[in-house]
């Protein structure tokens, strides 16, 4: 196994180290091991197109990865009322329809490629959950919270954006 899939499965496996300090209130345990494991996400990509080492497994585990990461971290983020639940309940909902056109798609042999949009709502989602747990660290510093809601909310406007972007390119999934 190469290394970019090495930290693929690194990140997978942090998530129930997360999960554990994040429920047990150790937030800066849990800020750390999220931030940590964001990186790998950026490092392996990296490693995999600049040493060629691009591979089916990576191709699907790396974004499923992630959504492990922050769909766990929205969950818990949810269970607390750090995030509302209609808000997680909209995220979800745009990951499970375009996951479903891009399995509706493969199976015809056509490839849905991540849109830019899709990346910038994984970028922000990436920051709004750091900046989130730090708010529940430093629960006297109410701008820090405020930051996070500004991400959120922004990772919500992309989340629906791109949603909408994928479906409208992708309509034509709708009529296989």
């Amino acid at each position: 196994m190469n290394l970019p899939n090495k930290l693929t499965i690194g990140r997978i496996i942090a998530v129930p180290f997360f999960v554990a300090l994040y429920m047990l209130g150790f937030y800066i345990a849990a800020l750390v091991i999220f931030i940590l494991a964001s990186l790998t996400d950026m490092l392996d990509g990296k490693i995999a197109r600049k040493r060629n080492l691009v591979t089916n497994f990576g191709k699907i585990m790396d974004p499923l990865a992630d959504k492990i990461l922050v769909y766990s971290a929205l969950v818990l983020m949810t269970g607390d009322g750090t995030v509302p639940a209609w808000m997680l309940i909209v995220i979800l909902a745009r990951e499970f329809a375009i996951s479903g056109m891009r399995t509706v798609a493969a199976s015809e042999g056509i490839v849905i490629a991540a849109g830019m949009s899709g990346k910038i709502k994984t970028v922000l989602q990436m920051i709004a959950v750091p900046v989130l747990i730090l708010a529940l660290a430093l629960p006297k510093v109410p701008a820090v919270f405020t930051a996070g809601q500004v991400f959120i909310w922004a990772s919500l406007v992309m989340t629906v954006y791109s949603g909408a972007e994928y479906i409208l390119k992708n309509r034509k999934v709708f009529s296989m």
